[in-house]
């Protein structure tokens, strides 16, 4: 399976009148837009294609569901009064873009080196960014969306899968509930976590619906960890980084991992 085979799967998967597809060749991408509005949801092929050489069909089901209900999101004129509730925080890639097509700023937050939060509108089978255009028709402040959110992610549950490779624990929180990676700025939870492991603690968000947590107990374990991780990144939906992060005293640093040694970030 290569790019033009995949954009052709997907571009016949999601016709539909009124619908307008472009390819970029040079960045990998698809992009699927309403030609009434403008409006639309770009995908990167690669991501994809290293999922459907796994999981085939159910990879396109998968990607074909979610851009269905993106663009049904797009064309919905969101609130956020009365949908408290509703409002969670995202982790993206600092790569990830500052603004909507219509160039309106996204409201943001920054995290780490590596991972910045946005804020979302959860419409059920999806959800919608929310931009500065939705925050003053509404009358909120940036700082009311991020409280709401963030008290909301403390509430996502945080059940985990636990396995054991070379003296190391890796624990897993996969919930697909889109919200995975956004359990990582949950503080208390992560505090809670560092109490329990035994060596160095290590977090990784590879894509948003997975968060990892390791429990290092000696230096394969950081190996196994980055192999891990960036084996999480190329297959994931939206992928956010293959780097991990050493947490410490209530912080994230991020932690290139060579060969046998650890190097933090200058």
């Amino acid at each position: 399976m290569d790019s033009k085979k995949m954009k052709n799967l997907l571009q016949d998967r999601l016709k539909a009148e009124g619908r307008v597809f472009t390819f970029d060749s040079k960045k990998d991408q698809l992009r699927i837009e309403s030609k009434d509005t403008g409006k639309g949801v770009t995908i990167s092929l690669p991501g994809i294609i290293a999922k459907w050489e796994q999981e085939k069909e159910k990879a396109v089901d998968e990607v074909v569901y979610y851009i269905e209900n993106g663009l049904t999101a797009l064309v919905e004129d969101p609130a956020l009064e009365g949908k408290e509730k509703n409002i969670y925080p995202v982790i993206r890639s600092t790569s990830f873009p500052l603004q909507t097509n219509e160039e309106i700023p996204f409201v943001v937050d920054e995290h780490t080196a590596e991972t910045r939060i946005y804020y979302a509108l959860d419409m059920g089978n999806t959800y919608r960014l929310i931009d500065e255009k939705i925050m003053q028709k509404e009358n909120w402040k940036h700082s009311r969306i991020k409280e709401v959110a963030l008290f909301n992610a403390r509430s996502l549950k945080t059940g985990l899968k636990t396995d054991q490779v070379a003296g190391n624990t890796f624990y897993f929180l996969n919930t697909n509930d889109g919200y995975d990676a956004s359990r990582i700025l949950n503080d208390s939870f992560l505090k809670e976590m560092s109490e329990t492991v035994k060596g160095t603690m290590a977090v990784a968000v590879p894509h948003q619906d997975v968060l990892i947590i390791a429990d290092i107990e000696n230096e394969t374990g950081y190996d196994i960890l980055a192999q891990m991780t960036m084996s999480f990144f190329a297959s994931g939906r939206v992928p956010i980084t293959a780097l991990s992060f050493l947490y410490e005293d209530g912080s994230l640093e991020p932690v290139f991992i060579l060969g046998k040694n650890k190097k933090k970030e200058q």
